[in-house]
């Protein structure tokens, strides 16, 4: 692999031309920045793949499964596995969802979730999600690169071909779309996977919508071609949130979603994809409710644990948690991207009880987990291998069948005993490699 290696720089400077970066907002200015890549792939056997992916397919699964429920019969909050305070008071849970089943009854149609690996070989899962997970174009076009400059790495190496992932998402397109073309829709060139969008737009044969170009008429959506005339939309992968997506429901200051939108999605006219209200499901503090989802909607045993997590809803856990708050850390359940993230260990006596008083005051709005000293990863830096903190996220794709992609992101700290390995936060990225045997 050491041929590999000598490519690095080159490699970095063909995603950069390629615009394979990653958008940030800082004090009020857009700053493009290169989403680093390392030479040095995670591999994964495929005996081990099989274990993971067994394992994130019954999560999806059981996802969808609370999804349905929570907006239609709430069976689970009725058989008191999961507290209605719970549902009802997080940001995710919209209630204009109320009553709508989507196409398939497919809520979570991709759903990107992310591991860790104990040093114990443990996988263990960090979180869910299924709103708009992202993260996917960029192996993809990492590896194509390397095949161009370095083709002996996969003639000498059995890895599993990563190209399929267009494939998988154009199927399931095909399976829920409600008749008419398939959408991609972005928000504009200044949001912080913007690459990433219209990748994915070339590479299923999808229209690249931005805003303005889809409009709704008796229920239907078209889009609006630069001739003048219309085209039926069939199916919208949206890659905006939520609460973007439909003035006339939602924010209605928004500028960047398609008016009366909701009201075609609920005639059954147009599926999209995330289905909207899917934050609850994402949600860091029903994360915490997963493994009961799965024995409860499938009557099975997990087979993927989650890290070892505390709600301090619960009074032995708020005790436990206001009692050892140094060894843990602490998220915020309305935060994203590596935001909201607490290392109590890296706290003074005052920030500690700061943080404290904030879990006392509102204990909805925390989570907290023991540290994972998860496995370290070699990585190429100045001509040497050095040993970084690395995740998984991991991409499952539900239409008519469900399939997890035979690849992933792995996402890798900057700094040396860092454990934040998100982009918005300065990480790099790896290719995954599954070994075929």
């Amino acid at each position: 692999m050491e041929h590999l290696h000598k490519h690095k720089d080159s490699i970095n400077k063909s995603l950069e031309r390629y615009g394979v970066t990653f958008g940030l907002y800082k004090n009020g200015v857009f700053k493009d920045q290169l989403f680093p890549f390392d030479t040095t792939p995670r591999i994964i056997t495929e005996e081990e793949f099989k274990i993971i992916e067994k394992g994130l397919i019954q999560r999806a699964l059981a996802l969808n499964y609370f999804l349905e429920d929570i907006y239609n019969k709430k069976s689970i909050i009725k058989d008191n596995i999961i507290p209605e305070d719970f549902i009802f008071s997080s940001s995710g849970y919209l209630k204009e969802c109320e009553n709508i089943t989507p196409p398939l009854g497919v809520h979570n149609h991709i759903s990107g979730i992310d591991l860790v690996q104990a040093k114990n070989g443990e996988w263990l899962i960090l979180e869910d999600n299924l709103r708009v997970p992202s993260g996917a174009s960029y192996p993809l076009i990492a590896r194509d690169i390397v095949r161009t400059m370095s083709p002996e790495t996969f003639e000498e190496n059995h890895v599993w071909d990563n190209r399929d992932y267009a494939k998988l998402l154009k199927d399931m397109f095909e399976d829920v779309n409600c008749g008419g073309i398939n959408v991609v829709l972005t928000p504009g060139q200044y949001n912080s996977a913007f690459f990433e969008h219209s990748y994915l737009a070339e590479k299923t044969h999808s229209m690249l919508a931005f805003p303005g170009d889809l409009f709704v008429e008796d229920d239907v959506v078209y889009y609006r071609c630069m001739n003048g005339h219309k085209n039926r939309v069939g199916a919208i992968y949206h890659r905006i949130s939520d609460e973007f997506m439909d003035p006339m429901v939602f924010n209605k200051e928004s500028l960047i979603g398609i008016p009366h939108v909701m009201q075609a999605y609920k005639k059954g006219n147009v599926a999209l994809i995330n289905a909207p209200g899917n934050g609850v499901a994402d949600d860091k503090g029903i994360y915490y409710f997963v493994p009961k989802m799965i024995e409860y909607y499938l009557d099975e045993k997990p087979i993927l644990n989650n890290a070892p997590t505390y709600v301090p809803y619960y009074e032995e856990d708020y005790d436990y948690i206001l009692k050892n708050l140094e060894k843990l850390v602490i998220k915020d359940v309305s935060e994203a991207g590596g935001y909201g993230v607490v290392f109590g260990r890296d706290l003074d006596d005052k920030k500690l009880e700061e943080l404290k008083e904030l879990i006392i005051e509102n204990p909805r709005r925390f989570i907290a987990q023991e540290i994972i000293y998860f496995k370290d990863l070699k990585c190429y830096e100045d001509g040497e291998f050095v040993d970084r903190k690395a995740d998984l996220r991991a991409f499952v794709i539900q239409g008519k069948d469900i399939k997890v992609w035979k690849s992933g992101l792995t996402r890798f700290a900057r700094g040396e005993g860092s454990f934040v390995v998100n982009s918005s936060q300065g990480g790099g990225f790896k290719d995954t490699w599954i070994i075929s045997q």
